[in-house]
């Protein structure tokens, strides 16, 4: 098999083909990779030339072959079969390239001063991604909130019906953990998300200081360098970055796939016929079950939870890397980490990219809805007729025993396929009736006046969270993005 050349007779990673934007796979691809390393040599020796070390000759040597064009992954792959050292055959390739200033390429760095800044780079670009499609996430959640603010439903608790709620306020549980996602991706995006800098083999700079002589100097050095990267440096470091800087990301990337699987289970739930209030959209010829042809299995929504999976258990290996690498460094993370940060950024992005499809076509049953109220929402006025007939003189625990017991009743007709009976039932018991009036009773066990500041919360999140979000994700590009 030809370098590149992998077909399907042996094995690829799903994230290879199947899942994951095109985007994304591209970020995480060993060409943007090497193009990415070679735009930390340019800096590098731009800023060494400034400083006098790079003449301009070789400067322009190093240039004019530091794009994306000049990688050459399969030349990179002989000299490493060779050398064992993936990053010294790519630079030894772009020495080659370069001719002129090859020589000088790499100066005062070892290989992290160039990986880390890389993924660096590549982690910020990632996370802008996922931004993207959180916030697109939010946009479909929010109208469905609206749409549905009024919307009066079951509530469920312990898979029991418990009281009523509206869906847009179950909606809005859902908007709100993306909101919390987007601000917390921004926050590590923001304020986490940077490079080792140039500090050298253990991280103290000391190779740039032989070459520059000043402390001034080789601080400008790392500014200049980091400044023309587009990010900044940690402080202090070690051979590499802190592998912290994993970690922080992919807990955020974990915090993204649990709203994805909370989202997707919970539409599972409601899609089965014992429910039946929601759906996943179906395609008009989707096939269900090899076996029977009537099936139809949320697939879209078990496939996102299945993913979110993957992306769950990622913070794990990155808290290993973390606080296993000894001292100074060792490499067992290495291996780890090429696996783990791509897989959890593109298990992501096809989570949110599910997601962002489900919101847009799902599908909502009214009737469906209407039945579990008709079957179960008297209950939810138990309460309410308790603390009336408590109002009008009756001994709070015999009213609950009184009501408990018509109620265990009515459960058992339910469950016979019977109309709820509960309404009759109190109202022919003498206890109540003489407390509480037919007229008076229905009112009380009234769904719909159950619901409290569902419909209100729901106008307050949507103006005092999701507004000031999407307005910012618009400015900053990041409304409804495509895939």
């Amino acid at each position: 098999m030809k370098d590149g050349a992998y077909g399907y007779d042996s094995y690829l990673s799903p994230f290879t083909w199947r899942y994951g934007s095109e985007e994304m796979r591209g970020l995480f691809s060993e060409t943007e990779r090497r193009a990415t390393w070679r735009r930390v040599w340019l800096g590098l020796a731009e800023a060494e030339a400034a400083m006098g070390l790079i003449s301009k000759g070789e400067l322009e040597g190093i240039r004019k072959s530091s794009g994306r064009e000049s990688v050459d992954i399969g030349r990179a792959h002989e000299i490493e079969k060779k050398i064992r050292h993936d990053l010294m055959a790519e630079l030894r390739v772009f020495a080659d390239q370069a001719q002129e200033g090859g020589g000088k390429l790499h100066l005062g760095a070892t290989s992290m001063d160039v990986e880390d800044n890389a993924d660096a780079v590549i982690f910020g670009k990632a996370l802008d991604i996922v931004s993207g499609r959180l916030t697109g996430c939010l946009e479909a959640a929010a109208v469905l909130v609206r749409r549905h603010k009024g919307t009066i439903c079951m509530g469920w608790t312990h898979l029991q019906p418990a009281e009523p709620t509206t869906l847009g306020y179950r909606f809005a549980n859902y908007a709100q953990d993306l909101a919390m996602d987007i601000k917390l991706v921004g926050l590590v995006r923001r304020e986490f998300v940077k490079g080792k800098g140039v500090k050298g083999a253990v991280g103290t700079s000391a190779s740039y200081k032989k070459l520059l002589g000043t402390a001034a100097r080789v601080k400008g050095l790392e500014e200049s360098v980091m400044s023309g990267l587009g990010i900044g440096a940690f402080e202090v470091a070690t051979q590499t970055y802190p592998r912290k800087l994993d970690l922080l990301v992919l807990s955020a990337l974990a915090s993204v796939a649990a709203s994805c699987a909370k989202f997707g289970l919970d539409l599972r739930v409601l899609q089965s016929p014992a429910f039946g209030e929601l759906s996943e959209p179906i395609e008009e010829a989707q096939v269900g079950s090899s076996a029977m042809p009537f099936k139809r299995n949320p697939v879209t929504a078990e496939r996102m939870c299945s993913l979110a999976r993957i992306a769950s258990v990622m913070p794990l290996v990155a808290f290993m890397n973390a606080s296993n690498s000894i001292l100074e460094r060792t490499l067992d993370d290495s291996a780890a980490r090429r696996v783990a940060v791509p897989e959890a950024f593109l298990a992501v992005d096809e989570c949110l990219a599910i997601y962002d499809r489900l919101l847009r076509g799902i599908r909502v049953y009214p009737a469906m809805i209407r039945r579990n109220l008709e079957r179960f929402g008297a209950f939810s006025g138990t309460e309410a007729v308790m603390m009336e007939m408590v109002a009008k003189g009756e001994d709070r625990q015999r009213a609950h025993e009184l009501i408990r017991v018509k109620s265990f009743e009515a459960w058992e007709a339910v469950m016979k396929g019977e109309p709820n009976p509960l309404e009759g039932l109190l109202s022919r018991e003498k206890g109540v009736s003489s407390r509480v009036p037919r007229k008076r009773l229905r009112a009380l066990m009234d769904p719909s006046t159950h619901t409290g500041l569902a419909e209100e919360a729901c106008e307050e999140f949507l103006e005092g969270v999701v507004s000031p979000i999407l307005a910012k994700g618009r400015k900053a590009g990041r409304s409804r993005v495509e895939y």
